[in-house]
């Protein structure tokens, strides 16, 4: 159904650098839907990481399914989809879990994510409609936004939870503030950070050659913790990767 223009959500330039990320979805009608509610609201970009190969075939062969699907990207990991992101955004519904990222409620979420793309691209990421973003998952986000939703039934369908959310992006778009753009490293540089700094841990001692998932997920939160710019990124991974090419020659 068309909205009348005066009730249209104000689509703006910025919006254009939502990554949308469906992590190991198996449903094809929810990727459908995940897609249709991208269109509904003006966003273009989907990427989905190791879906379920049957079930991502069958949504993009529906028919009238929307140009949005149809140019949706793939990828193998969560680290490879928001590699050129400055802001990594997971979503949850928590539950009994224990989670050691911020956790805003969406409306305010919203906020800050509009606020994100002043510095570059961003990218929302959804889980699997059973199990939701894994901790490894987790790893590579900033923060996490939270539907508010009943007690009884915290869990939303992956399809309605990508609407939600981008509704509420859009929905006080007008209002939003401007902050002053600020050089965000992307995703992909920052893992570059990480790795070296994991090579550096481990030649010292520090780590150990066999590190659980459970401490690099633990490492690689710190990092995003420290908000860097691309300037101090970039002479980082310089400065961790003379230390490694030392150690390596003692």
């Amino acid at each position: 159904m068309r909205m009348r223009d005066e009730f249209s959500p104000a689509i703006r330039p910025e919006f254009d650098r939502l990554r949308v990320v469906l992590v190991r979805s198996r449903n094809p009608l929810n990727i459908g839907a995940a897609a249709r509610a991208m269109s509904n609201f003006g966003f273009e970009h989907l990427r989905v990481v190791t879906p379920y190969g049957p079930a991502f075939r069958e949504a993009r062969s529906a028919v009238g399914a929307a140009d949005v699907l149809e140019t949706a990207e793939e990828y193998d990991s969560v680290a490879e989809a928001v590699g050129d992101c400055a802001l990594v955004v997971g979503t949850t519904a928590v539950g009994k879990r224990s989670i050691k990222h911020d956790i805003v409620r969406l409306e305010r979420g919203a906020e800050r994510l509009r606020k994100g793309f002043v510095a570059g691209n961003v990218a929302l990421l959804f889980g699997s409609e059973r199990t939701g973003l894994s901790n490894k998952d987790f790893s590579h986000c900033h923060w996490l936004i939270r539907i508010p939703t009943c007690e009884a039934n915290i869990s939303m369908n992956l399809g309605q939870a990508v609407a939600v959310c981008l509704y509420e992006i859009v929905r006080d778009a007008p209002a939003a503030s401007q902050p002053e753009a600020q050089s965000a490293p992307p995703g992909e540089l920052i893992e570059q950070l990480t790795t070296a700094l994991f090579e550096a841990l481990r030649a010292s001692g520090y780590l150990k050659a066999k590190t659980s998932a459970y401490t690099e997920a633990k490492i690689r939160r710190r990092v995003r913790r420290l908000k860097l710019s691309t300037e101090d990124a970039e002479a980082w991974i310089g400065m961790l990767r003379q230390m490694n090419w030392k150690m390596r020659r003692t």
